[in-house]
């Protein structure tokens, strides 16, 4: 939300339709609290320095690989842990290909009457798909909704993979090398296993690591730092590139922007499966 309050031509990103999922009484104490709501954006910058702005490149990263992908002949999208992203319904040219929603069943209930109520219906390219990891079978589910194995897919993993259990992350990555072609791709990001395990060395990492634990969201899974292309190519991916705070750094944060900090315990990595 902090993004769409800048001009236009500052946004590192733009998503039109967040405004519909903050809850109505946070929008309320921002309107009618102004003060203590900027105090209180400094003192969240001040304890997770970076982190803000990472969040927002991370979103405009997968918002520019996913248009990269759809020119490059994408035939499907699938959005593991798809929580309230919009990019089905804001993106262009992904109306014209089958975009799979996945996640919990209860996320998932409060996502679609938000979409009922923006765009009062449901559209037809997006299938949603809910599925309870711990207890259901992710491949029949995906199937039932009409997920073709042949079809060249991207599977979009934004936020999810470090909340959930080292083996579902390995089911998961077996699974897509299992049952999609080749030529589809990972995309997903992930913090240093120091972040996970709470022996990160910086401040803003064990800061992070702690209040993720105390609302009820720790983290789970990491990777080690200097280690992704090892960890996913053992697990059968090809083509693997990581992308670091600095890189992302210098391909978004500049003019205006160029005095924006990062958090360089944020990185994306995206992986080819190769059969």
């Amino acid at each position: 939300m902090r993004e769409l309050a800048r001009p236009e031509s500052e946004r590192i990103c733009c998503d039109p339709y967040v405004i519909y999922f903050i809850n109505p009484g946070i929008l309320e104490f921002i309107r009618n609290n102004p003060d203590k709501a900027r105090a209180e954006t400094e003192r969240y910058d001040r304890f997770l320095p970076g982190a803000v702005n990472s969040v927002v490149a991370r979103v405009r990263y997968f918002d520019d690989f996913v248009k990269k992908s759809i020119d490059e002949g994408l035939e499907q999208l699938i959005i593991m842990g798809a929580g309230y992203d919009t990019r089905a319904y804001r993106i262009e040219g992904l109306k014209k290909l089958k975009v799979f929603e996945v996640d919990h069943p209860n996320t998932q209930s409060v996502k679609i009457e938000k979409i009922k109520q923006i765009f009062n219906s449901l559209p037809d390219h997006v299938m949603y798909v809910p599925v309870d990891l711990a207890m259901e079978d992710l491949g029949q589910k995906l199937q039932e909704a009409g997920y073709d194995q042949s079809k060249k897919t991207l599977f979009l993993m934004e936020g999810l993979l470090y909340y959930l259990p080292p083996r579902f992350v390995d089911e998961i990555l077996s699974f897509i090398l299992i049952n999609s072609s080749k030529g589809s791709t990972i995309l997903f990001d992930y913090f240093p296993e120091s972040v996970v395990d709470g022996s990160c060395e910086l401040e803003v990492g064990r800061n992070l690591h702690n209040h993720l634990a105390e609302i009820g969201e720790p983290l789970q899974f990491g990777i080690k730092e200097g280690t992704v292309e090892t960890f996913l190519s053992e697990r059968g991916f090809s083509g693997v590139k990581s992308v670091t705070a600095e890189e992302y750094k210098k391909m978004y944060f500049h003019g205006a922007n160029k005095d924006r900090n990062v958090c360089n315990l944020y990185s994306f990595a995206h992986a080819v499966v190769e059969k």
